[in-house]
């Protein structure tokens, strides 16, 4: 049984629930398009057009992020080793950029009505087109966070903070535009669409900003404390005697760990590598949601390991020893 809130593993009308929401956001996304630009031409409002606009480039970004599910959800294979995750991030990145472009065109269109002054007219019905609009939006954008979250997919989270950025944007537009209906200020109109595009580049930076770190394979620092503090518990109740070289890196819902594990050198092999599984399983269960692979490599502790290494892995950086992060007891 899933909890109540937790979006169905089971296929959807014959889909994967992933590929339904992608589905579902594509479809939504062309609505979306036709309704606010039909309300934007009737009545006139840059307010409404610069969402209108914001929609196009919703399509496009959807239509990006639907190939990059599909492709990011692929298997290794021989040419890609590692799976491919990682067209995640290029997604989440164009994303970022088409809305970052949608944003510059909805200034644009803000500071023109602002300039030249706007013409509006039937307001009333274009509010209710918008109201409605919105709403659905609203209950889109959270679905697809709920099962971005549920499947750990990057790709559909993305998609939903885009959603929901929309949603705000039509939020701003549905009080600006209410605000000139109720008092005649048509200047409140542009300066609406100018607010939206604002809120638009917030988002487009935070979108780009995810891509980047995720490309450039940042450690999560909550991920580091996690693993530290489980190889730290590990030494100090025996099972292995220390340990060095650590580095992890993620790609959506795949967690990579790279570490040596230092055991007595009078250990056998088999008692070495039975708590070395043990210390490996520990680290897999601090991520439940998450596929983990642990690369260890067990090494002689004290002179033995001097000997082997004299150069004391000159070849590799421990950017993640205890010592190095203030974190060793």
């Amino acid at each position: 049984m899933h909890p109540i809130d937790s979006p169905p593993e089971r296929p959807i009308f014959g889909m994967d629930a992933r590929y339904f929401a992608m589905a579902t956001s594509l479809g939504v996304a062309v609505l979306m398009l036709v309704g606010k630009l039909a309300a934007g031409l009737m009545t006139g409002s840059a307010a409404i057009l610069s969402d209108a606009a914001e929609s196009v480039i919703h399509i496009l970004a959807t239509g990006i992020a639907a190939y990059a599910l599909w492709l990011s959800a692929r298997p290794a294979d021989h040419d890609h080793p590692y799976g491919h995750g990682k067209f995640a991030y290029f997604s989440s990145g164009a994303e970022g950029g088409l809305i970052l472009a949608a944003a510059c065109g909805i200034l644009y269109l803000g500071i023109k009505g602002l300039i030249e002054g706007p013409e509006l007219h039937q307001l009333g019905l274009g509010l209710g087109i918008i109201a409605a609009l919105t709403l659905i939006n609203l209950a889109l954008g959270l679905f697809l966070i709920r099962t971005g979250k549920h499947f750990n997919s990057l790709v559909l989270v993305a998609n939903g903070h885009h959603v929901l950025t929309d949603v705000w944007t039509s939020g701003a537009v549905l009080l600006g535009v209410a605000l000139v209906y109720l008092t005649g200020l048509t200047w409140l109109d542009p300066l609406v669409a100018i607010l939206a595009g604002l809120n638009i580049l917030r988002t487009a930076v935070q979108l780009l900003k995810t891509s980047i770190e995720g490309l450039t394979e940042r450690a999560a620092p909550e991920d580091t404390r996690l693993i530290l503090d489980c190889l730290q518990s590990a030494v100090a109740e025996g099972h292995l005697q220390a340990f060095h070289q650590l580095r992890h890196r993620r790609v959506n819902d795949e967690l990579w760990i790279d570490l040596h594990l230092l055991f007595p050198h009078d250990w056998t092999i088999t008692a070495a590598h039975d708590q070395a599984c043990e210390v490996e399983a520990r680290l897999v269960t601090l991520f439940p949601k998450d596929k983990v692979h642990v690369n260890s490599h067990l090494e002689p502790a004290d002179i033995a390991h001097d000997r082997a290494h004299p150069d004391n892995h000159a070849a590799l950086h421990d950017a993640l020893k205890p010592e190095a992060m203030g974190l060793s007891d």
